[in-house]
């Protein structure tokens, strides 16, 4: 099996596994209880918390743990709206959010709140002025994720920070894609809120947090007992949180290491399907992207179809968001940089690890170029494209 679906979830990490099975076992107490098998599982929770704020540049009072993206995203934009309705009922965001995001904004929108949806450009970038243009007395948050998790595009998240600042707006970002990618202090940036989740970086699955700048007054999404500071409640997950801080450990050692990697082997394979495959189009920006994002659209074929013969080939790989991969509707994201509903229908996204090799690249366009001319044989749209350009 050839594995380029890492953006959607990557392998667990031997030594994140390891760090965690003694939390399974030996030191399974509640961290809540006073004696000292609690005690233990306590401690290792505080000093998870270290370990994450001296990778962000924060407080360990700072971060709170969750269950994952989705809930720190919902955590971070219901209650910003609930604690500081009074100033104002105006959020901005993006058109190219995580649906956690986006869903979330509609639900907010039905409870009285406006939501402004930045363009983008061709290459899924925010536009400075736009975004600044639109802040109003009554904003109070301004939400744009870190990188993509479709095109791999990194907004200028320093520049974002700092105009949110400027104008005393909060600014959340879902670093969900970038945290344990990209280098990320929050006093740095400007950033007052950041969603992160474990899967992503060879962690568990069911963990992730929110890192909340010390003085917002922000309420809780979850209510029932004193945990998280009284701010989330229920059992803390303990070996997911030992986990999730062996993956962040892991992620910062090897980070210049695999990025270097990943670059070239990203942009090998975009230079051979490029070369190689006709009618294809590179989506996201081609220099300012996650380093190990792929993303193309093929004209005149169905991504769906490309990712059953690659499957059938073993090859995992996605056409968008893993939690949208159940849709019929082209991607939101890639119809807001532009492209037309039958060009997003088309799109492939192949996202790598550190462990994906040259020769699996290889092999993976070699493949490509059999499905895409295979299925272009029984495309009446490139029937069509061809009997045009005979006449041209």
């Amino acid at each position: 099996m050839i594995y380029l679906d890492n953006a959607a979830t990557t392998k667990p990490a031997d030594e994140v596994i390891e760090a965690m099975l003694p939390y399974f076992r030996e030191q399974y107490g509640n961290p809540s209880a006073i004696y000292s098998l609690g005690s233990a599982a306590k401690k290792a929770v505080n000093q998870a918390k270290r370990t994450f704020a001296e990778v962000l540049g924060a407080k360990p009072e700072e971060i709170y743990f969750t269950a994952g993206g989705t809930e720190s995203d919902n955590w971070a934009l219901k209650a910003t709206a609930e604690s500081y309705s009074a100033k104002g009922k105006h959020i901005i965001t993006t058109k190219i959010e995580h649906h956690a995001i986006l869903h979330t904004c509609e639900y907010l929108e039905k409870r009285g709140f406006e939501i402004t949806y930045l363009n983008v450009d061709q290459y899924g970038l925010v536009d400075l002025e736009e975004l600044e243009a639109a802040i109003r007395p009554d904003t109070i948050l301004i939400s744009v994720m870190f990188a993509n998790n479709e095109i791999g595009t990194i907004e200028p998240i320093a520049e974002i920070g700092a105009i949110a600042k400027k104008h005393g707006v909060l600014f959340h970002t879902d670093a969900v894609q970038a945290f344990g990618q990209l280098p990320i202090r929050v006093d740095e940036l400007h950033i007052d809120m950041l969603s992160a989740s474990g899967h992503k970086l060879n962690g568990p699955k069911g963990i992730g947090l929110l890192y909340i700048r010390s003085g917002l007054k922000l309420r809780s999404l979850i209510h029932g007992g004193a945990q998280e500071r009284n701010r989330r409640a229920g059992t803390e997950n303990v070996p997911g949180i030992v986990g999730f801080q062996a993956a962040i450990q892991r992620a910062v050692a090897r980070m210049e290491e695999k990025t270097k990697k990943e670059l070239e082997l990203r942009d090998y394979l975009i230079g051979r399907i490029e070369k190689e495959i006709p009618y294809c189009r590179l989506n996201g920006h081609r220099t300012r992207r996650l380093p190990g994002n792929v993303n193309f659209s093929f004209s005149f074929i169905e991504g769906e179809s490309v990712l059953i013969m690659l499957d059938m080939k073993g090859i995992c790989a996605s056409s968008g968001s893993a939690c949208t991969s159940g849709a019929l509707d082209p991607s939101h994201v890639l119809l807001a940089t532009g492209l037309k509903h039958e060009e997003a229908h088309g799109s492939l996204r192949l996202t790598l690890c550190e462990e994906n090799t040259k020769e699996e690249a290889d092999t993976v366009v070699e493949e490509l170029k059999a499905i895409v001319t295979k299925l272009r044989s029984m495309s009446p749209l490139y029937e069509d494209f061809l009997k045009k350009q005979h006449k041209a």
